[in-house]
């Protein structure tokens, strides 16, 4: 069925590979890229269609929401955010707002990045923010909601982070369920997802995401 998709979040790790699975899927007819700045102009055209933001006033232009499907990849850290207030704001307020808006516009899938330990109910801010984005995503009511809880992201940053070289060396020590796993993985399976597009709630966990591509 030819699908309408909105993504919010292309120009990073998991965005940035998601928008080109989007463009590579022939049942993908338009996908709508929200973006502070813009994209690089080799991406602009064909089947997509860059709309340039202001995530604090997404509700100005409810048009841009009438899509079939919704991607969420935003996310931040406190130290890029510069305060709790602002990495909350990023973190749930935002992908909840998309939810909000799309969903009202029709659209009847949500496929939400969110983290490996998220709980509401964490003494652990990030992975608390986290479990609250879920549950406040959860009561919009879509017909269909994907959550990916990826651990620590591998992949083509821009810069090296010295997390992730810990990371690296300290994989063999892990559980499966946090293990580091590539932002490709993690791509893969939420396009994969929206291909399938089955009623339901469905919990990508690290374990699942780690396999995909396998078999």
């Amino acid at each position: 069925m030819p699908r309408t998709v909105l993504l919010a979040g292309a120009t990073g790790l998991i965005g940035s590979q998601i928008l080109e699975g989007l463009i590579r899927d022939d049942d993908v007819v338009e996908v709508r890229v929200l973006v502070r700045r813009p994209l690089d102009r080799a991406l602009v055209g064909r089947k997509v269609r860059e709309l340039i933001a202001d995530f604090d006033a997404l509700d100005a232009h409810p048009e841009w929401f009438r899509v079939d499907q919704v991607f969420s990849t935003l996310g931040t850290t406190i130290r890029q955010a510069g305060s709790k207030e602002a990495f909350r704001r990023v973190d749930r307020d935002y992908p909840l707002a998309l939810a909000q808006l799309a969903h009202a516009q029709g659209a009847r899938h949500f496929l939400l990045v969110s983290s490996a330990g998220a709980d509401s109910r964490s003494r652990v801010f990030y992975s608390r923010v986290k479990g609250e984005t879920e549950e406040a995503v959860r009561r919009v009511g879509y017909e269909t909601l994907t959550i990916a809880r990826p651990s620590f992201l591998l992949g083509p940053r821009k810069e090296l982070r010295a997390g992730e070289i810990v990371m690296k060396r300290l994989a063999c020590l892990l559980s499966s369920s946090m293990k580091p796993v590539h932002s490709f993985k993690v791509a893969s399976a939420l396009v994969r997802a929206a291909r399938n597009d089955n009623p339901g709630v469905f919990i990508l966990d690290n374990v699942t995401l780690r396999r995909e591509g396998e078999g």
